[in-house]
């Protein structure tokens, strides 16, 4: 049997006792919904904040390196893609073509000295100023395989430029060789580029400017290049002369022996004919010699009389003309008349 007993001090005299405070209004309901409410917040905040690491997109001219743990791969295909948060790192490479002043400023367009001036096989200088293009081809060995691959890049170009312009005298540098020598740095460039293994590629090599360091030697240096260009135009305009030329001669010449070979058949033919009638003719004469002479003796006269007119004079002047031998009508011979006395017998 449990008893509880309550025991109160008593009152100071002339002191009323005090009554007990009222108990507070609940408030553990609307804290609660405070809190609930909070939670929620939070969780919607981390939920968007995840939901945002989680997806990235790549454009057309991206690629992706995802490293995860250390280990990158490539990602290539453009759209979105999701990914681990915090457990994987997205870095996006360029793959599009860019280029690299080498000489010159690109946004200032002025000479570099320090870069373009050079010196040349014949112990000349000369100001030559490239512009290189290049591209990213792998994007892992871009980000991880050097520091700075395009700084490396520039200072590569930089030496194999120096060293074939070296080898080559200030006239071709200047005017005739520059398509060689973008070749030939161009190829050396690359094969060493790929040898390095930093991720780039290069595309092209040109020569932008190439010219001497001093204005004296620049204008003696356009009056060449405008005479290799004249004679060049002279060249391409005899060439064009020729082969419009050409084509109308071989077709005259063609037309000739045509002509000839027609001829020559013609004159064969007609040879091969006279000997197979001759032939014919041998052979009728061997078999009737007598009527064989008198019937070539006939149609030699066919050939002959045709073209004549005959008169017949006597001692007396009188004259007879015959009647035409093409006329073959049968009409008489017309009579005779006193010649003149200018005629002759």
């Amino acid at each position: 049997m449990n008893l509880h007993l309550n025991f109160r001090a008593p009152h100071p005299e002339g002191t009323a006792p005090q009554s007990p405070p009222p108990n507070p209004a609940p408030s553990r309901p609307k804290s609660k919904h405070l809190r609930v409410l909070l939670l929620v917040a939070v969780v919607v905040v981390l939920a968007l904040f995840l939901l945002g690491n989680s997806v990235y997109s790549i454009r057309e001219q991206e690629n992706a390196v995802v490293t995860t743990f250390g280990v990158p791969h490539t990602v290539s295909t453009s759209g979105l893609h999701f990914k681990v948060p915090f457990v994987q790192r997205v870095q996006k490479v360029d793959m599009t073509i860019k280029g690299l002043p080498i000489g010159y400023d690109a946004q200032t367009n002025e000479s570099t000295v320090s870069e373009s001036l050079m010196i040349t096989s014949d112990l000349n200088f000369v100001n030559v100023d490239f512009f290189l293009e290049y591209r990213v081809v792998d994007p892992v060995a871009y980000l991880y395989a050097s520091q700075d691959p395009t700084l490396i890049l520039r200072t590569l170009a930089q030496s194999y430029i120096r060293d074939t312009i070296g080898l080559y005298p200030v006239d071709d540098v200047i005017t005739t060789g520059k398509n060689q020598i973008q070749s030939e740095i161009k190829d050396k460039l690359a094969a060493r580029i790929e040898a390095e293994g930093i991720g780039l590629q290069v595309v092209n090599v040109s020569i932008q400017d190439a010219e001497p360091p001093t204005a004296e030697v620049l204008a003696a240096f356009k009056e060449v290049e405008n005479a290799k260009q004249g004679a060049d135009t002279a060249v391409n305009n005899a060439n064009k002369y020729r082969s419009e030329q050409l084509p109308a001669a071989e077709a005259q010449a063609d037309q000739v022996r045509q002509n000839a070979e027609a001829a020559k058949e013609s004159r064969i033919n007609e040879a091969n004919g006279q000997v197979a009638r001759f032939n014919e003719m041998y052979a009728e004469y061997v078999k009737y010699p007598a009527i064989t002479k008198q019937r070539m003796y006939y149609e030699a006269m066919e050939d002959v009389l045709p073209g004549l007119r005959v008169i017949i004079t006597d001692g007396a002047g009188t004259r007879l003309d015959m009647f035409d031998l093409n006329d073959t009508s049968g009409a008489a011979a017309p009579a005779a008349t006193p010649a003149p006395e200018t005629d002759t017998q």
